[in-house]
């Protein structure tokens, strides 16, 4: 069990049948009347977010979220399959699990399968991966104390927004967290 009062970004409990995970909190004393915990929690099955205030002896059950590191093997129809790399067994995960999550990683990329009790629910990508840039305009130097970007495809079909001095044929690092450039691989 965990109370209310000891809530922290990331700690996940159950509730109403549900597993949330704390996205934000905020411990709040007014004036007048008790003190309350303010959250915004996020249902780690469905995605969706929903503010709600605890009172800080509220006591839930904390939900134990497994995250497991597996190699992404290959894409079939709908689904993808990641290998064990302990059992070496192939585990289905449905697209719609999937969801965008894997925009820039490769085949053989080791990432984090998310379940709670045996049920795959989501994918976290490396942080950091390196990508080669298959497409983009001809890169030229200039006024760059703008910060100006133009377009790339990476070897993995998605865009990223890159500087204007990278070529095609480049390794560049990318941020998956924010999707962004960070430098030359």
């Amino acid at each position: 069990m965990i109370s209310a009062g000891d809530f922290r970004n990331g700690i996940t409990f159950e509730m109403d049948g549900n597993v949330y995970q704390v996205i934000e909190f905020q411990h709040v004393k007014p004036g007048k009347g008790a003190a309350f915990v303010r959250t915004k929690i996020k249902n780690v099955i469905t995605g969706a977010t929903v503010e709600r205030s605890f009172n800080p002896s509220d006591k839930l059950p904390k939900a134990h979220i497994e995250r497991k590191d597996m190699q992404y093997s290959y894409k079939d129809d709908d689904l993808y399959y990641f290998m064990d790399m302990e059992s070496f067994e192939l585990v289905p995960v449905n697209a719609a699990t999937v969801g965008d999550s894997l925009k820039f990683v490769k085949e053989n990329d080791i990432c984090k399968i998310l379940s709670y009790k045996g049920s795959v629910f989501g994918i976290e990508p490396p942080i950091f991966v390196e990508l080669e840039v298959i497409d983009t305009e001809p890169g030229f130097k200039g006024d760059t104390a703008t910060g100006a970007t133009k377009p790339a495809v990476v070897e993995t079909g998605a865009s990223v927004k890159v500087p204007l001095f990278v070529n095609k044929g480049e390794r560049i690092r990318i941020d998956t967290r924010t999707e962004e450039y960070m430098e030359r691989a």
